[in-house]
């Protein structure tokens, strides 16, 4: 994995709430996708994803920040002094989705994929 999690911030706050991630090596946002879901325990999640949000096609680099929002928005970035970015994305839903700490999101990097023939 060359994304990692760091936090969910102002969870459950229309308009501000935001998963933070950070490339810790060089890759391309669209071999990740992230789900919503929840914690059933402390150590375990709930397998009923409730929200997807599939990355676009955009090249970040280890030490960058992943910012995705989960309102509406229009993808952008901001570079900083230190040479590293902050990459804006937006989910595009109209209320929070983690409004509690039970709440979790999961990363996956996507490898490869197939889709059924085009009919």
């Amino acid at each position: 994995m060359k994304l990692k999690i760091v936090k969910i911030i102002d969870r459950g706050i229309a308009g501000k709430e935001r998963l933070w991630m950070k490339a810790i090596q060089d890759t391309e946002m669209d071999y990740y996708i992230v789900f919503d879901t929840t914690y059933i325990s402390q150590d375990s999640i709930s397998t009923a994803q409730q929200n997807t949000y599939w990355f676009e096609g955009k090249k970040v680099k280890s030490g960058d920040s992943i910012v995705l929002y989960t309102k509406k928005g229009t993808p952008s970035s901001k570079g900083h002094e230190d040479g590293t970015t902050t990459h804006f994305f937006y989910w595009g839903l109209d209320k929070p989705i983690w409004k509690n700490k039970g709440g979790c999101a999961v990363l996956f990097e996507v490898s490869g994929w197939v889709t059924s023939p085009y009919e």
